[in-house]
């Protein structure tokens, strides 16, 4: 190959690169997938422990009407998840702001806010439909809904980021339609989701993308 040509196959993948930059946010941080999957199954086993102090068990919480579900008890499940939430949005955001600043990259620039609106409709979609199926005390089937929307959210937006996260999509989506037929365990199965499965991808991911450049 002649220097010339070397020098236009250069260019050409610099062109690439800056083309795939900014069309894809690539400042998701492997670390903050970690530190979300220790966060949800730090608040599955408080959530356990809970039950299985307050209530007569797991599984008669889910299926008996006559259990006592009280604002004390609704309230404690909307807390623990709250704090699970803010606790993940968070790290989140510094991890992935700290690997923007590293990458000399924007962190909310039009990518971002268009992975935003490509995983809010999935996501808002789940949360008020398993906020009607917890009015409705149809709570067996709480977290197989938000196990498939937010496996839905993922699978959309792995376009617009690093194609292992359609991977992490695709998981959650199986895990949601194996725990609508093992109704009852919905916890167990949650905690599988949204904290063993980040876990590992969040593993993958720093070693893959972050581990050389930390």
């Amino acid at each position: 190959m002649q220097p010339e040509d070397t020098k236009h196959l250069e260019a050409l993948n610099e062109i690439r690169t800056m083309m795939r930059k900014s069309s894809r946010f690539l400042s998701l941080s492997g670390l903050s997938g970690i530190f979300a999957g220790i966060y949800a199954l730090s608040g599955y086993a408080i959530a356990v422990w809970y039950i299985r102090n307050r209530l007569t068990g797991l599984r008669s919480a889910i299926y008996e009407s006559a259990e006592p579900f009280t604002l004390e008890v609704f309230g404690f499940f909307i807390l623990d998840a709250i704090l699970i939430l803010g606790l993940s949005l968070l790290t989140a955001y510094y991890f992935s702001s700290r690997k923007a600043k590293k990458n000399n990259l924007k962190l909310l620039d039009y990518t971002a806010w268009r992975l935003f609106w490509q995983m809010a409709v999935p996501l808002t979609t789940g949360g008020i439909l398993s906020l009607a199926l917890l009015l409705n005390m149809h709570l067996a089937f709480i977290a197989p809904t938000m196990l498939c929307f937010y496996g839905v959210a993922l699978f959309s937006a792995s376009k617009l980021t690093y194609d292992d996260v359609k991977y992490l999509g695709i998981a959650q989506i199986l895990l949601g339609i194996v725990s609508a037929f093992d109704l009852g365990n919905g916890l167990f199965y949650w905690a599988i989701g949204f904290g063993l499965f980040h876990v590992i991808y969040g593993t993958v991911m720093w070693f893959k993308y972050e581990r050389n450049v930390e």
